[in-house]
């Protein structure tokens, strides 16, 4: 799904249901978003099950000095906590030696195991070739860990599992997690409201969930702001208000993304927002109603600006991602 529309979220509460239920389980979440390369995401991956698969005593760290024989497992301490962790030393060269040996750990373990990689897209962004192969060779012989793998760059995702070219095509179920209907999430919100003696109108949770078309992560913003308010009964004019606060407070940001931008790319991305929804950026009447240059100018500028992620590409067309950017523009 699109970012910050509560994959990680979801992905938590998961762990969080199944670890009550199952409490010799053991859960890893893993946001591989940062790195650039395999050592990066082994060193990562090594960092988050090493020394949380089991407690770090003496035979865990004695077994794991003697398991790794690509790397050397590096013991720290933690300055504050003064809790100890393990990271691997990873020898040039030998990241496939070291990948394998991770996973080895984790089914000699015996126990049930749950693995999320995050931003699993990353992966086809590494400059080594077959990393999807190679991944996909060790995780299908782990009958006791289990994974997960979101994303929120739709074309990659859907190449790696829907593709037949691919080493993952078939290899799990799918889902994608589309916006909270408005009735749910309004039935949610009230209770919260409620428990605390404030009163949520449902005109005012309509006009957030318009505003940002439902997505997640910017209701969510919108309706902890009101919470914060306070004022027990919320009105139109105190949501607008509101509204304009974070637009000030998001200003200097935004004026330093257009910074980034050439000017085809800033005016498209301007005509969109005003739009709210474009199903066809290079139709004739909206390239002159704003005065866009020629359609391959356009379409450079939109190729642009979906890898970037300013804008979002939707079943029933374009928006801007950042929905108070878009809010901002629309104004501007």
């Amino acid at each position: 799904s699109p970012r910050r529309m509560g994959k990680t979220g979801l992905i938590k509460n998961v762990f969080y249901t199944l670890q009550e239920k199952e409490k010799n389980a053991k859960c890893f979440y893993l946001d591989i978003f940062s790195t650039q390369n395999l050592r990066e995401f082994v060193a990562l991956l090594g960092r988050e099950i090493l020394g949380k698969l089991d407690s770090l005593s003496q035979s865990t760290l004695k077994t794991l000095l003697s398991f790794f024989k690509s790397c050397r497992p590096v013991i720290t301490m933690d300055e504050l906590s003064g809790i100890p962790s393990v990271s691997l030393d990873i020898v040039p060269s030998k990241e496939e030696e070291t990948l394998k040996e991770i996973f080895d750990y984790l089914r000699q373990s015996g126990r049930e195991c749950y693995l999320a990689i995050d931003e699993f897209q990353q992966i086809m962004e590494y400059p080594e070739k077959g990393v999807e192969g190679l991944l996909r060779s060790y995780i299908q012989f782990l009958p006791n860990v289990h994974f997960i793998f979101s994303g929120s760059k739709k074309h990659l995702m859907e190449y790696i599992f829907f593709s037949i070219k691919s080493h993952f095509y078939q290899s799990t179920p799918k889902l994608f997690l589309d916006k909270i209907s408005k009735e749910v999430y309004f039935s949610f919100a009230h209770s919260f409201f409620e428990k605390e003696g404030k009163e949520l109108p449902e005109e005012i949770f309509d006009k957030v969930y318009t505003w940002v078309d439902g997505h997640t992560w910017y209701v969510q913003y919108l309706l902890n702001r009101l919470f914060a308010l306070p004022e027990k009964i919320l009105s139109p004019e105190l949501l607008d208000s509101l509204m304009m606060e974070i637009l000030r407070e998001e200003e200097y940001t935004y004026q330093t993304y257009f910074q980034l931008l050439t000017f085809n790319q800033t005016q498209l991305l301007k005509a969109i927002a005003k739009e709210g929804i474009v199903r066809e950026v290079n139709a004739a009447a909206f390239i002159k109603k704003y005065d866009l240059k020629a359609v391959s100018n356009v379409n450079t500028s939109l190729r642009i600006l979906i890898d970037k992620e300013f804008i979002l590409r939707q079943p029933d067309g374009y928006i801007v991602y950042d929905r108070f950017m878009s809010i901002w523009l629309s104004r501007i």
